[in-house]
């Protein structure tokens, strides 16, 4: 008999033990819904909140912009022409970015390290925090010719595209400041007796 109790026990005991583990598992998946209905509840409050001020921003600047284009002179000049400039600039930035990513997907590339950047920027600094240093910097011609005989093909390369892009940025702000391709706007020359 003693045999009989004791699975009888163990029986009880399996039952018990079963029926408080369907209540965990209900109570848990019970609790993990409720956080995800919170979850979901405080990101659709969130969404409202935004809509509502996107939603009043948006005419008042678009207000704005309406009474900027009404100004009238030069000044109504200038904003007509940075409003008309603003889609093609958003557009040739992002294809900018998008080739920027390309280039430094395709080439593997890594932004420098930390340490890269104090190193190479230490020499600046130091000069910024001790600005009686630059005057003992000293340029001989004879360290210079030095320097470019010493120098391999990938630094001359790469002083030839730097001066190339230097000539480049120099020549399109020659054009932007002329407001003209070719030639400066200027009187023509009389070549003759007076």
């Amino acid at each position: 008999m003693p045999a009989t109790a004791s699975r009888a026990v163990l029986r009880q005991s399996q039952f018990l033990a079963r029926r408080a583990a369907v209540r965990n598992a209900s109570s848990t998946s019970e609790a993990a819904s409720k956080a995800s209905e919170a979850a979901s509840s405080a990101a659709s409050k969130a969404s409202e909140g935004l809509s509502r001020v996107s939603s009043s921003a948006g005419p008042a600047l678009t207000n704005a912009a309406n009474a900027l284009r009404k100004i009238g002179g030069r000044t109504g000049k200038v904003i007509s022409f940075v409003d008309s400039m603003i889609p093609p600039t958003v557009y040739y930035a992002k294809v900018g970015l998008e080739l920027g990513k390309l280039v430094f997907r395709g080439q593997n590339m890594t932004p420098p390290s930390l340490a890269t950047f104090q190193l190479y920027f230490q020499p600046l600094t130091n000069a910024f925090r001790n600005p009686a240093a630059l005057k003992s910097l000293k340029f001989s011609p004879q360290d210079i010719l030095t320097r470019v005989r010493s120098a391999n093909k990938k630094e001359i390369a790469l002083a030839g595209v730097t001066a190339a892009e230097v000539i480049g940025f120099f020549t399109v702000g020659e054009m932007i400041g002329r407001m003209n391709i070719v030639g400066y706007k200027g009187h023509p020359e009389h070549h003759g007796d007076h």
